[in-house]
Parts: structure tokens; C-alpha cells; sequence
């Protein structure tokens, strides 16, 4: 997804909401879109998505998206598996797959047994894990994700921790928004700032290497059978070290290596986990 020189405003005498911004995110990228309230941030989520058009510049998409704003309007005449089973129909699911993608993730988000509850009678917490099953149903290529953790409850958003890195291990590209700073540590690739002047810049390296690691190295190493390099970016940004043939050594903090193991075995190139270990010397 790419967007050139984009800038959004209301009106022609209207302030610049966003100015100029240029950001490009490939496959299997996971990025996180940062800055302070009223910056402009779902703003460019919105442009993104295809909801808002830019006053200038131009957005190119690669494939489908898919948009989970903060609040999901529940007055919606449906309930929650019927919903569903329409969104996937609009995405092009045969009427099998999508009732049985639908199920998977109503049972996911621990919802299931409130399939057929009207979506005018979920509470809001239901309503928004609905609103992020609409969005994962059709594995799309660019997942956008606009402070939607609000109001879930722990165990969902650690649910939906688990699905962006997933989307983003199976090569789709997923920006996202959220007002904890710690959200998706270690496996966010990049992350950008929109600034007061409607700016979108790379955050400081300083800043990122502030973000909380601490523990003991691990040693991670796989096989990839076919030769195929593993991707750039890596949760954690782990050393790697060629151990000869198709064998690499991954070196990261012990605070990503769940997440380092995740991405591997869900992502491309295929790999096969050799050992996973502490570094020698390490306490």
C-alpha cells in the first residue's frame, strides 16, 4: 500500500488535517501510526481504507482492506452470525466458507453462544469483537485497525494481538492505532508520527529502543528448506548468523521470542524450528 503526497483538509479554507504524506508498507508489514489526540491519526487510517478521499495526492491499495473503527454502530437490522455471513458474501466467500469463517471467529472471541443475538442487543464489547471478525473473515490484504481494542475485554485483545501479527505473518500489510504505547511490542516493524503540521515522520530510533525488552538472550534456530531468505523485518529485530546450508540463528530478548516464534511458523518463507535456547553466559 502506498500512498504519494497525500493531504487531507475540510473545505478550501480549512485547516490541514494531514499534509504531504508520503508512506509506502509492504507485505507481512505489521506498522504502528502514532501521535497525540486530534493528530490526524484515523484521519489517515480513513484515507487508507478508501472511506475518505485526499484533498491531494494519491493512495494505492494492492488487494481488499479491511477497517475496524473504535465504535461499531449496533443498529444494524441483523444479528451477529447473519452479519457476518453477508460480509463474507460481499467479500466473495461462497456461503459455506463464510458461515464457517464466521463461526471460527465468534468462537474465537468467545462469542459464539451469541451467534444469533440481534447486534442491538450485544453489549459493546460484543458489538466490537463482531466488528473486528467482519474485518478478519475476509483475510484481507490490508487490515487497518483504528483504536480497535477499545472495549474489549483482555482476553480479546490479546486475541486480537494474535490475529494482526497472523495477517501480517501471512503477507498482508496492517496499520494500526491504539492508545496504549505498548501495544503489539516486538512485533511492530515501523512505526510513524503524525506531527502537529499534519506531518507523517519515522519515529526516532531513540524512541523506539526506549520501548521495554529486558530478559536473558534467546537463541533461536530454523531451517528453511527451500533457501528462501526470512523477512526483513522480524519481531524483536534479532540477530541473525548463517550456520551453514539453510540453517540461520535468530539472537533476541527473551521479551520477544513468543513473538519471533509466532511470526516464524505462521509466515513466509516455511521454517522449521531446530532449538530454541538460552544464550551461554546468559542468566
Amino acid at each position: 500500500m502506498e500512498l504519494t503526497a497525500v493531504g487531507k483538509r475540510y473545505g478550501r479554507g480549512g485547516r490541514w488535517i494531514l499534509r504531504g504524506v508520503d508512506l509506502a508498507v509492504g507485505p507481512g508489514e505489521l506498522v504502528r501510526i502514532s501521535g497525540t489526540n486530534g493528530s490526524g491519526k484515523s484521519t489517515l487510517l480513513r484515507l487508507a481504507a478508501g472511506i475518505e478521499r485526499p484533498s491531494t495526492g494519491r493512495v494505492a491499495r494492492p488487494g481488499p482492506v479491511a477497517y475496524v473503527p473504535e465504535r461499531f454502530p449496533p443498529a444494524l437490522p441483523f444479528d451477529a452470525a447473519s452479519y457476518l455471513l453477508r460480509v463474507g458474501r460481499v467479500h466473495g466467500l461462497s456461503a459455506g466458507e463464510a458461515r464457517r469463517r464466521a463461526g471460527l471467529w465468534l468462537d474465537r472471541f468467545g462469542i459464539a453462544d451469541r451467534a444469533g443475538t440481534p447486534l442491538s442487543r450485544l453489549s459493546k464489547g460484543s458489538c466490537q469483537k463482531v466488528a473486528v471478525a467482519q474485518a478478519l473473515i475476509a483475510e484481507p490484504r490490508v487490515l487497518l485497525l483504528d483504536e480497535a481494542w477499545t472495549g474489549l475485554d483482555p482476553q480479546a485483545r490479546a486475541v486480537l494481538d494474535e490475529a494482526a501479527a497472523e495477517r501480517a505473518g501471512q503477507g498482508g500489510t496492517v496499520l494500526f492505532v491504539d492508545h496504549d504505547p505498548t501495544r503489539l511490542a516486538g512485533r511492530t516493524g515501523a512505526v510513524y508520527r503524525v506531527d502537529a503540521d499534519g506531518a507523517l515522520r519515522p519515529e526516532t530510533q531513540e524512541a523506539q529502543e526506549a520501548e521495554p525488552v529486558g530478559g536473558p538472550v534467546m537463541e533461536i534456530e530454523v531451517d528453511v528448506p527451500d533457501g528462501s531468505p526470512l523477512p526483513e523485518r522480524l519481531p524483536g529485530a534479532p540477530e541473525r548468523s548463517a550456520l551453514g546450508g539453510t540453517v540461520v540463528r535468530l539472537a533476541v530478548a527473551s521479551a520477544h521470542s513468543d513473538a519471533l516464534l509466532r511470526s516464524l511458523l505462521v509466515g513466509r518463507p516455511a521454517v522449521r524450528v531446530l532449538a530454541v535456547r538460552r544464550r551461554e553466559g546468559e542468566r
